[in-house]
């Protein structure tokens, strides 16, 4: 089981203990990027600590700190710099909680559980990941780029109750955690603000922020990489609200848009590649305006849509709504038309459709 410290890992913890698993807690560590200690872990470790004691089962507190920076924040770095959106989460559970963590350690057991708002069904033999009972809290977007071999060996032991029940749960066992905040970070990154880490990494450059429709110059942004395509707060102009639809990366400009020029602003059709499908494609070259839902951010609103196929690993997704902000970087998750199972997921490229 692994445990963050925080009230969803420890409830999970409970909930299988609750249905007869014998456990083994693992809290993985990742430093911060200057090699030093982060407090908010020390905090979350004395946490774990105290449930590995109330529960009276094994804790080990293991690190991926290398694995973690080289891989995840390298990736997150790396995209932001080509002034794409990164989503850092994505990554961390398919390349270190449910990739070297697995690798090293989790292998050893029958399942690796975690504090995860998502559930497995089983469809015609096949394990499939599928979405939690709570819209608001489900992260199956967040697992949409782990292997069949990783969802194999899974278990979220939270995926059939709400929030509220956890909570609940929480309180009635006394746990000390029960109403603590939950983390906002990046995996794993806790307390960190993300626009501060960005610049430690890459700095700050003066450039303009653009009307899209007049070419107008309405101010001045201090990178880039700062801002992402559908971005509406931390521009600092007035008589918006102006929304980013648009990135020079060559001449560090941003285009604003305050929504007149729609066009600009929404758009129906996204362009995906190095598209994965987690349980085996469902629809091989047959995938022509195929019914699906997607999401293109972490949201509990699902898009109806069809998707279509182009190349090996190239899709199409035509969006029955218009959606604000498709920003090239991020990935589009599909899902089964009613919601249930969560298919997979492609990267949104730039490329006209």
């Amino acid at each position: 089981m692994l445990i963050s410290g925080g009230v969803d890992s420890a409830v999970a913890a409970y909930r299988l203990m609750e249905q007869g698993h014998d456990l083994h807690l693992f809290y993985i560590r990742i430093g911060m990027d200057n090699g030093e200690g982060d407090c908010s872990a020390e905090e979350d470790i004395e946490m774990c600590r105290y449930y590995a004691k109330q529960f009276n089962l094994p804790l080990e507190v293991v690190s991926l700190h290398e694995e973690y920076w080289e891989n995840v924040m390298e990736y997150a770095l790396r995209t932001v710099r080509s002034g794409l959106t990164p989503n850092p989460d994505i990554m961390c559970n398919k390349m270190i909680k449910f990739g070297y963590f697995e690798e090293r350690w989790g292998h050893e057991f029958d399942f690796t559980a975690t504090g995860h708002y998502a559930s497995t069904a089983i469809v015609d033999g096949v394990k499939y990941l599928a979405t939690a009972v709570d819209p608001v809290k489900d992260q199956t977007d967040f697992l949409a780029r782990i292997s069949y071999k990783q969802l194999s060996h899974l278990l979220f032991p939270l995926g059939d109750i709400p929030k509220s029940d956890v909570r609940r749960i929480a309180a009635e066992t006394r746990m000390p955690n029960a109403f603590r905040k939950d983390s906002q970070g990046i995996c794993f990154l806790g307390k960190i603000n993300y626009n501060d880490f960005i610049r430690r990494h890459l700095g700050e450059k003066t450039g303009p922020i653009i009307e899209i429709e007049t070419g107008r110059k309405l101010g001045e942004h201090r990178g880039y990489w700062f801002h992402t395509i559908g971005q509406r707060k931390g521009l600092g102009l007035s008589g918006g609200p102006w929304y980013v639809v648009k990135k020079n990366v060559h001449d560090n400009a941003i285009y604003v848009s305050r929504g007149y020029d729609t066009d600009k602003q929404y758009g129906k059709l996204l362009h995906i590649t190095e598209t994965q499908f987690i349980s085996g494609d469902p629809w091989g070259n047959e995938c022509t305006s195929v019914p699906i839902a997607f999401k293109n951010r972490h949201t509990p609103v699902f898009t109806r849509a069809t998707l279509t196929r182009l190349n090996e690993g190239e899709y199409v997704i035509e969006s029955a709504d218009p959606i604000q902000g498709i920003a090239p970087g991020q990935f589009a998750v599909i899902y089964t038309p009613d919601n249930r199972l969560c298919l997979g997921s492609g990267i949104i490229t730039g490329k006209p459709v």
